[in-house]
């Protein structure tokens, strides 16, 4: 009765507080453990190409989604595009309708990441640029763009606006596992100016209050930034991290985070020239029951089969890659993983 008279009256409703730590191992009981990867289909280099109407590929995401699931995997994690949303809001969320429906046609939850500190600072709608050869995510872009956050009485109706769009949407939506609000915050030399636009994300998102759980995911132990992992730890419903370092590196980050009491979710693994494997890591996770997302699924436009920091302008492809598992024929890179991956999933 008083929540009606409040919406009567026109009185605001109270914000949504952090999920407890009952409430968040609940929902977790009922999973069962999960294992998938950072997905953007081969011919899209970014995040706006993916979602843009003229560039969204129905037909090679649920192509490429048939060897997600003859792996196992589950769950995959995909970014959005607020630029995509400010120029076609209605087009991307019936976009994210129908990639919700490829994926439960392939018995796959994802989770959306919102935005993003990584990489190429501005962005625009339009036809994207042609990957740069041999370089790590040549054009991925930061969102929102750093052009724009100087400005944020200009900027935050319109984060706020996409925010609560999308979350009112699909906040009830059962294919959707959680909603990891921003990658990597404080990366690309942001360090903690981003909190304060993190903190505004989480309050939007609090207010509409969806039915999954909301996280952001701790990536960087340096001091400088406490500050961040301590709100983003403080602040999540379920525990998400990265960690691209070998098995007993990535064994004391989950025994660290155990300590707080809830569902882990690794949001971002495995690369091979850092020793961070399949087959190593990957049953660590399961051991644990934590989430096992790598980055990377199939090689494309991202050029994530090069390393971060090592282009290769004049190779088609590296002896060792990166990240990545399939090529686009469907072949692999490393037949020893594909089974390691089918072993620990039961496929």
């Amino acid at each position: 009765m008083f929540a009606l008279n409040a919406c009567q009256s026109g009185q605001p409703q109270p914000t949504a507080q952090r999920w407890t730590e009952e409430r968040a191992n609940a929902w977790y009981e009922q999973k069962p453990w999960m294992a998938g990867a950072d997905y953007i289909n081969a011919d899209a280099i970014n995040q706006i190409e993916m979602w843009s109407k003229d560039t969204y590929n129905h037909d090679q995401i649920d192509h490429e989604l048939t060897w997600a699931e003859d792996l196992g995997f589950t769950t995959l994690r995909v970014y959005l595009s607020s630029v995509v949303y400010e120029n076609d809001p209605e087009g991307l969320k019936e976009r994210m309708g129908d990639f919700l429906t490829i994926c439960q046609n392939h018995g796959i939850t994802p989770l959306f990441c919102i935005f993003d500190d990584c990489w190429n600072a501005e962005s625009s709608y339009g036809k994207q640029p042609d990957p740069k050869p041999g370089v790590h995510n040549s054009g991925w872009v930061q969102d929102p763009s750093v052009s724009l956050r100087a400005d944020t009485a200009a900027l935050y109706p319109k984060l706020e606006k996409y925010v609560k769009d999308l979350l009112t949407t699909f906040g009830n939506d059962e294919r959707i596992l959680l909603w990891d609000l921003w990658n990597e915050p404080g990366n690309s030399n942001h360090g903690v100016s981003t909190l304060p636009m993190l903190k505004k994300v989480f309050q939007w998102a609090r207010e509409v209050n969806p039915s999954q759980p909301l996280t952001c995911g701790v990536w960087n132990w340096a001091d400088s930034f406490a500050p961040l992992n301590a709100f983003q730890l403080e602040n999540s419903d379920v525990i998400s991290y990265h960690n691209y370092n070998d098995r007993d590196d990535h064994a004391a980050c989950i025994k660290y985070l155990k300590m707080f009491n809830r569902p882990l979710i690794c949001t971002e693994y495995m690369a091979r020239r850092n020793n961070s494997l399949f087959q190593t890591v990957m049953p660590l996770l399961k051991e644990n029951k934590v989430v096992a997302i790598n980055w990377g699924f199939v090689s494309g436009k991202t050029n994530t089969i090069f390393a971060w920091d090592e282009p290769l302008p004049d190779q088609k492809e590296p002896k060792l890659w990166f990240h990545d598992i399939f090529r686009q024929d469907g072949s692999v890179f490393c037949q020893e993983e594909v089974d390691t991956i089918k072993s620990l999933t039961g496929k």
